[in-house]
């Protein structure tokens, strides 16, 4: 196919453009782009000024004559639907997925149409790859609420691919399915760009270079030109010391880095923008000199890197928020591009040796120069749920938590409790038991009576559950539940040191707690004995 030809492409679910995007650097001419979200669209019309942009809701979209009345007939379909309820991070996998399966059959439908019609040549579906599960080896005319009859739409295509493998910074797996040329790896683990490139490249957001260069396309832009990066993203200290505790000693789920380790591609960018959870970004943050200033999240413009944007990409929404979503539901524009390389080379069409220059435009907000307001941590509501174990002893999936769950908050009657836990899921154990039946279990270890001791000195004076609540909802750090789990870890690590009682554990015939056929660590028990101590006091 010669140059002067040059396929077409029609781009739903768009967002910020970054399906597009790819496509776009390949030498393709997106020329339709529908999205539901302004921001989405506004950005993408930045971004890509010659396309027709729409914003509109596709399931508006539901007959042939209105499909045709709106979509134009290009010779490549690509698309992005939502992938919220489909991603295992929405309650573990097990959201509602009837609106996503819906929001897919809408676009399906005008595939199929334009396909009966010998408009398309090829399509393509990008989602997290849970929704591989969902998506059918194909999809009858009938089912596709298309009238009269038709061809069945078949998948030639489903396929998982990691971003990191063809030059994203990010090691971010999608599940594409359609009728498209799968394309070659071009980047190994060796190869792979690395956080460590991205800031070295972009640089500290507290010190303007004269110049940065693109840390995926190689090309230089004078500092005063880059969008989004000078500003403040720090972390408050609540917030980012949450996040350490989920991300180094969660329940059940495994160890992360705190601050993440920049000597590997980024973890999947999420669409929210978060700085407490398990799922937070954080990073060390420097001032002017080099000193280390606490912590702060990525710049719009580093996870833009991530995300494979080049650094003149544009982001047109109000606040910083709204522009870290639309990064994040974007589609990695260095995977789109292998996708559509694939099949330019397919085609024979003439592949640009060089990145083809984006418009030189700027958003109509520029987060640059920006300084974070100072957040303080918010009251709770008086019906607050608390549910933590002792922090940093856990052995073998054993941990002690406490909790509040079996309160009744309507009737002001506020319980809690210690659990011992082993497993995560339907078949995890868990048991309570009275301080006297714990006691049983540790009362020959060395060191115990010491410990009981410390205890009884420590929790001593009047408990009350309500008090703890009420200290809990106040985020009273002295008076806490967290601060209780901490004075039993504190005592735990100081009679039972992990280096010394960490293989150490009770003899099967001692055992009074019935939790399957393993043995309880020392560590544990113990633990457990000062949670229920702890909680015995408790009028």
């Amino acid at each position: 196919m010669s140059d002067k030809k040059r396929m077409t492409v029609a781009d739903f679910f768009c967002g910020a453009g970054g399906f597009s995007e790819g496509f776009r650097q390949k030498g393709f001419d997106v020329v339709f782009a529908l999205d539901n979200w302004k921001p989405a669209i506004d950005t993408h019309q930045l971004n890509h000024p010659k396309c027709k942009h729409v914003l509109m809701d596709i399931l508006e979209l539901d007959t042939p004559e209105k499909i045709d009345s709106v979509v134009p007939d290009t010779d490549i379909i690509i698309g992005s639907p939502p992938c919220v309820a489909f991603s295992w991070s929405n309650k573990a996998g097990k959201a509602d997925k009837s609106f996503g399966i819906k929001l897919i059959k809408a676009y399906l439908r005008i595939i199929a149409w334009k396909k009966k019609r010998g408009v398309v040549k090829y399509w393509l579906l990008e989602n997290v790859p849970n929704s591989g599960n969902h998506i059918k080896e194909e999809y009858s005319w009938e089912e596709l609420g298309l009238p009269g009859k038709g061809p069945k739409l078949q998948m030639q295509q489903r396929n998982v691919f990691n971003a990191a493998d063809y030059g994203a910074p990010q090691t971010r797996k999608r599940f594409v399915c359609g009728d498209y040329i799968v394309p070659k790896i071009t980047n190994d683990e060796s190869q792979y760009i690395h956080m460590r490139d991205v800031f070295e490249k972009l640089g500290n957001p507290f010190v303007q270079k004269s110049s940065v260069v693109d840390p995926v396309y190689g090309f230089s832009l004078h500092s005063s030109k880059l969008t989004d990066h000078y500003y403040d993203s720090k972390v408050e200290e609540f917030e980012w010391k949450n996040a350490k505790r989920l991300k180094e000693d969660h329940g059940f789920m495994g160890k992360m880095s705190f601050p993440e380790n920049l000597d590997r591609p980024s973890r999947t960018v999420m669409a929210t923008m978060s700085a407490s959870t398990r799922e937070s970004m954080i990073f060390s943050s420097f001032d002017k000199t080099g000193k280390k200033k606490g912590y702060r999240l990525p710049t719009i413009r580093e996870i833009a890197a991530f995300m494979s944007f080049p650094i003149t990409y544009q982001f047109e929404a109000t606040n910083e928020g709204s522009k870290y979503r639309l990064v994040g539901n974007a589609v990695c524009a260095k995977l789109s591009g292998a996708l559509a390389q694939a099949i330019a080379k397919e085609e024979g069409m003439k592949i640009p040796e060089k990145f083809l220059p984006l418009p030189d435009v700027e958003p109509s907000v520029n987060l640059n120069g920006r300084k974070r307001e100072n957040k303080e941590l918010n009251t709770k509501r008086s019906d607050a749920k608390f549910v933590m174990h002792v922090p940093y002893i856990k052995t073998r999936s054993f941990r002690v938590e406490l909790n509040n769950l079996e309160s009744d908050f309507n009737k002001n009657k506020i319980e809690w409790n210690s659990v011992l836990h082993q497993g995560t899921g339907k078949g995890a154990m868990r048991c309570n038991a009275r301080k006297e039946e714990v006691e049983s279990l540790v009362k020959n270890l060395e060191d115990f009576k010491d410990f009981k001791k410390n205890l009884v000195g420590t929790f001593k004076g009047k408990l009350s559950s309500t008090n703890l609540q009420k200290s809990h909802c106040l985020n009273d750090d002295s008076n806490s539940p967290v601060a209780i789990l901490e004075i039993i870890r504190t005592m735990v690590d100081k009679h039972f040191p992990e280096e010394k009682y960490c293989a150490v554990e009770l003899d099967n015939s001692k055992r009074a707690i019935n939790i399957g056929k393993d043995r309880i660590p020392a560590r544990i028990a113990t633990a457990f004995y000062a949670c229920n101590y702890f909680t015995s006091l408790l009028d």
